[in-house]
């Protein structure tokens, strides 16, 4: 699917979505490059992340330090939650987390974003 933008922006977008891609300001992102990402308005960021499966805290750290507001996990294909002892230290720093699959996070990122909200989308294409 096809997303588009109402103006051009300087700020990441998604512009697209697939099975196993995402498209960025039109750049193709696909799984077979890396098994995660995480995308911010004013930057784009390797994951270390390698499943969902093999999810731990210190997967989750990265964000601490990151000044947001709202992080939306997309789990892949399907929406899957991760065990609250994972994300604990987001909420001890009022970071709201919310999961979905990977199509969701990349349209509601738009959306909140376009608030001018402080998201981010960590996406997870395994």
């Amino acid at each position: 699917m096809k997303l588009h933008a109402a103006a051009p922006s300087a700020l990441n977008r998604f512009s697209g979505y697939g099975e196993d891609f995402v498209m960025i300001n039109g750049r193709r992102h696909a799984a077979s490059e890396a098994n995660a990402l995480i995308v911010m308005p004013e930057r784009i960021l390797p994951w270390s992340a390698a499943a969902f499966d093999a999810l731990t805290e210190a997967d989750f750290e990265v964000f601490l330090g990151l000044g947001l507001e709202v992080l939306l996990l997309g789990t892949g294909a399907r929406q899957r939650f991760p065990h609250p002892r994972l994300t604990r230290a987001l909420a001890e720093r009022r970071v709201g987390l919310e999961t979905m699959d990977l199509r969701a996070a990349c349209r509601t990122y738009n959306i909140l974003m376009a608030e001018e909200r402080r998201v981010a989308a960590a996406l997870l294409f395994t």
